[in-house]
């Protein structure tokens, strides 16, 4: 304890003081020509310097002043992950204001519900289709006083401006009064917010998370020593900015390591866009590595029998290396010896290909980690790693780093992170890098912060004798069988995922007999494996009912089923013609399940499957 202790005050003196606004100041006068900022155009890049960028978050800052916002207040932000995004809420800050990105994908009530909960005073818009998400609660939210909109603008409605125009009152008021808009970034202190951001919301509305500069430096501090990552090297934004993981890798620690960020607008160009950045450090939530995954494997079955069977030889190799290379044990010289050869011949041109052969930390979170995927990409000599936090942590309070880490687990307690097992089996965690509490919700703080400062997580786990932290499920969502069994739907859900084919999978079971699943197929997956079996595909509903598809999700149930316990079997299951988004809204933006959401959604179903 008096290590994590002493950790703890030695970052606290290292961040004592500090402001976002003063550590792009730092980052602008020392680096002026360095790379920042690049946006997607057509045949390359558009790129903004450290000391562009930070001319123009002076210019919005005075920008947000011009139009009346005033310190503490709120600025929302909606638009996908480009340049604007990062440097209005930057501006923001430097005005003395509050940014909160909203997830896209929320509902005009869910928005709504935000604006007003965090009384928004000024919204940054994308474009109409963000536009079209807010429309129709305008007239709920009085206190809104300005909409700015990157493209799109109405002509017609003095409560637009467009992004242009905004920059060019921002520029004026600048030139008018530079000492004014100093004194608003001078004026702000390390426990002023920072940012709101609000939980995606498996059930009811989503909770706000005031996170100060000093919550937020001290996990930037923390990420760094973990993963002991490079200066000036390149990084990929494609996660939403409501995403706590995103806004620490992509916002925050670029300031720190003057990293030159690149914007994925379209997640349909991520491979590309990984193949032209060759980023430093990756960051995906699992259905992200699936979906990679399933693209490989896909490409590879192309492949000669030859080369597919060269390919899984080299590997075995890679997979027996990272295995051998996990805490506490270190990898023979054979199995060293034949790593290396096969990372020479094959698995380095691979990670070449995708994109990742600079990549010194490649990790997930957000939902369990399958298996199968983990070991995948071991297998390409790729240690994608588990780290585990929240937006109330400020992000990851654990983490495996490339030189420490189990697979399997979530990894260790970060630089000056205290975690326990409480009682009833739940992870809690005391740090400066936890929130004080949600906006405006006294009862649900209470509920998760204790008297001692303990943040209670909501999950279930245990902590072995190296410190590594495993995590069983939600505390809430665990099942409890009629029989009295608590059974992790999660562990169920992870291994019947292990099937390229199965998208999304929900086991349910609570009160009942025994376990039954609700499956999705992969709809990128599905064409590729049609082909290789001789017969069509057409429509993701007619591929559901093909008899030879039913048979191979029937095999999928079995082979779950062997890794589970008999109380944990799944004993009925359905297959649905649709895939779950969270447009569709079975998944929270952060592509977690609604549990809630499905069981009512599917409930004639899985009543249907205890009455068959």
């Amino acid at each position: 304890m008096a290590g994590v202790l002493e950790e703890r005050a030695a970052i606290e003196q290292e961040i004592a003081g500090r402001t976002v606004c003063g550590q792009l100041k730092e980052a602008a006068e020392r680096n002026p020509d360095a790379p920042a900022y690049s946006d997607p155009i057509e045949g390359g890049w558009s790129t903004l310097t450290y000391a562009e960028a930070r001319r123009r978050i002076l210019e919005i800052a005075a920008g947000f002043v011009a139009l009346g916002l005033e310190p503490g207040e709120a600025v929302a932000l909606m638009m996908v992950n480009r340049s604007e995004h990062v440097l209005a809420d930057l501006g923001a800050i430097h005005a003395g204001a509050v940014p909160c990105s909203v997830y896209s994908t929320f509902a005009p009530e869910q928005v709504a519900f935000v604006a007003d909960d965090v009384k928004a005073r000024i919204a940054v818009l994308g474009g109409p289709a963000e536009l079209a998400r807010w429309e129709p609660v305008l007239g709920d939210l009085p206190e809104l006083r300005k909409i700015i909109m990157l493209e799109g603008a109405p002509q017609d409605d003095d409560r637009f401006v467009g992004w242009d125009d905004f920059l060019a009152l921002g520029r004026e008021r600048l030139e008018q009064d530079p000492a004014g808009i100093d004194a608003r970034w001078q004026a702000v202190t390390a426990d002023d917010t920072l940012t709101v951001l609000y939980t995606s919301g498996t059930t009811g509305n989503p909770k706000g998370v005031p996170l100060t500069h000093s919550n937020v430096f001290f996990e930037v501090v923390a990420t760094d020593r973990m993963a002991s990552l490079p200066e000036k090297g390149t990084q990929i934004s494609y996660l939403t900015y409501a995403h706590i993981a995103e806004r620490v890798l992509s916002l925050y620690l670029p300031l720190f390591k003057i990293s030159h960020t690149h914007f994925c607008t379209d997640l349909a160009q991520l491979g590309t866009t990984l193949g032209q950045v060759k980023p430093v450090l990756f960051f995906g939530v699992p259905r992200v590595w699936e979906k990679m995954m399933a693209r490989l494997q896909a490409l590879l079955s192309t492949q000669p029998q030859e080369q597919q069977e060269n390919v899984r030889n080299a590997m075995a190799a890679g997979l027996a290396h990272v295995e051998a290379s996990q805490y506490g044990r270190t990898p023979s010289p054979e199995v060293q010896a034949a790593y290396e050869q096969a990372d020479a011949a094959l698995l380095s041109i691979i990670r070449s290909m995708v994109g990742f052969e600079n990549a010194g930390w490649l990790i997930t979170a957000a939902a369990p980690m399958p298996t199968e995927v983990q070991r995948f990409f071991a297998g390409l000599g790729m240690r994608v790693l588990d780290v585990y936090g929240m937006t109330e942590t400020t992000g990851a309070f654990t983490a495996n780093s490339p030189e420490r880490f189990k697979l399997g687990t979530v990894g260790q307690a970060g630089p000056g992170v205290e975690i326990r097992i409480a009682e009833d089996g739940e992870i809690i965690t005391r740090s400066p890098a936890n929130t004080g509490g949600y906006l405006n919700r006294p009862e649900a703080t209470a509920e998760l912060l204790d008297a001692d400062g303990w943040l209670h997580t909501g999950d279930v786990g245990s902590i072995d004798s190296d410190g590594f932290v495993s995590i069983v499920d939600r505390k809430k969502e665990l099942i409890i069988t009629s029989g009295g069994e608590n059974i992790s739907p999660a562990n169920i859900e992870n291994y019947l995922k292990e099937h390229p084919l199965i998208g999304q999978a929900l086991a349910y079971g609570d009160g009942r007999p025994y376990p039954v699943a609700i499956l999705t197929l992969d709809g990128e997956v599905a064409p590729g494996w049609a082909q290789g079996r001789g017969f069509v595909f057409t429509t993701l509903a007619e591929f559901a009912e093909h008899p030879e598809v039913l048979k191979e999700i029937e095999a999928a149930i079995a082979a779950a089923n062997e890794k589970l316990a008999r109380v944990q079997q799944v004993k009925r299951w359905r297959l649905l013609p649709v895939e779950w988004t969270a447009e569709t809204l079975e998944l929270t933006p952060s592509l977690k399940l609604k549990r809630r959401v499905i069981h009512a959604k599917y409930a004639e179903m899985i009543e249907d499957m205890y009455e068959s």
